[in-house]
């Protein structure tokens, strides 16, 4: 009846449950991505117009040869350039290296209910990060990451947090700018049709309502509305209207003042 969450996700997908029902789908530019097989290699084409009009293209592909996987390499029109490439040398275990403004040369660990990353910035040599996840009994899950500037010689971040999944109810609680606050996400699935969640922040100057919102999975579409504490609402409709052909149209607006309207029109095919 209930979504499955995964009971052991990397630290940074934490509160990816909530956090997606909040952040996802609410675009305000025009959009069209296109995916179609060329062969073994997987292309895709997404163009996106901006509010000021100017449009922008990126090309990108994605295969796997002799064991190394290619899952991004995309060329840009402004001329920037991405490579990311992954190898699975154990069971287990991904080596990935990710390439673009910088490189970082990273490292994925799964074993039973454990999750474990590593990062490192092999451009600048600049820092090193990691992160672990363990999957307790009870829906729970714990973690935490940091981060180690080899400039300074110092941590630059560290964090904590923990999740509970029990029947329709997801919580999540990090930390953020070293353990001096506390994000607290939730979602609470009333029914397979309707699901709400809310995002808020809190440390000892301040507590901030991200969001509270909702998605509604309805016979024309899924339907998604929320509301932040800066009194912005924003509203999006995801509908399948084609086979593999989605659209997603979504708007925001501050309040009643009509003048900071915004929208979004997105199509993947």
């Amino acid at each position: 009846i209930f979504p499955t969450i995964k009971m052991v996700s990397k630290f940074s997908d934490l509160a990816k449950a909530p956090t997606d029902l909040l952040n996802d789908d609410y675009a305000t530019k025009v959009s069209l991505k296109a995916k179609k097989g060329a062969g073994p290699v997987a292309v895709t084409i997404d163009t996106t117009r901006a509010t000021s009009g100017a449009i922008s293209s990126k090309v990108g592909g994605k295969f796997s040869y002799a064991g190394l996987s290619f899952d991004k390499a995309q060329l840009e029109a402004s001329g920037g350039q991405t490579l990311e490439t992954s190898i699975c040398p154990a069971p287990g275990l991904k080596v990935s290296f990710k390439g673009s403004k910088g490189a970082d040369l990273g490292c994925d660990y799964k074993s039973g209910n454990f999750v474990g990353t590593a990062k490192l910035d092999v451009k600048d040599l600049a820092k090193v990060s990691s992160s672990a996840c363990l999957g307790l009994s009870h829906g729970i899950t714990v973690g935490g990451d940091a981060a180690y500037s080899l400039k300074d010689t110092s941590f630059s971040g560290y964090n904590l947090g923990a999740s509970y999944a029990s029947g329709p109810l997801f919580a999540a609680a990090t930390t953020g700018s070293k353990l001096s606050s506390v994000n607290l996400n939730v979602m609470y699935t009333i029914n397979p049709q309707l699901s709400i969640a809310s995002s808020t922040s809190h440390s000892a100057s301040k507590h901030t309502l991200a969001g509270v919102g909702g998605l509604y999975k309805s016979s024309f579409g899924d339907v998604k509305a929320k509301v932040s504490q800066d009194g912005v609402i924003a509203a999006s409709l995801i509908k399948e209207v084609a086979p593999k052909v989605k659209v997603t149209a979504s708007g925001s607006m501050s309040g009643i003042d009509t003048s900071t309207f915004k929208y979004g029109l997105g199509v993947t095919m």
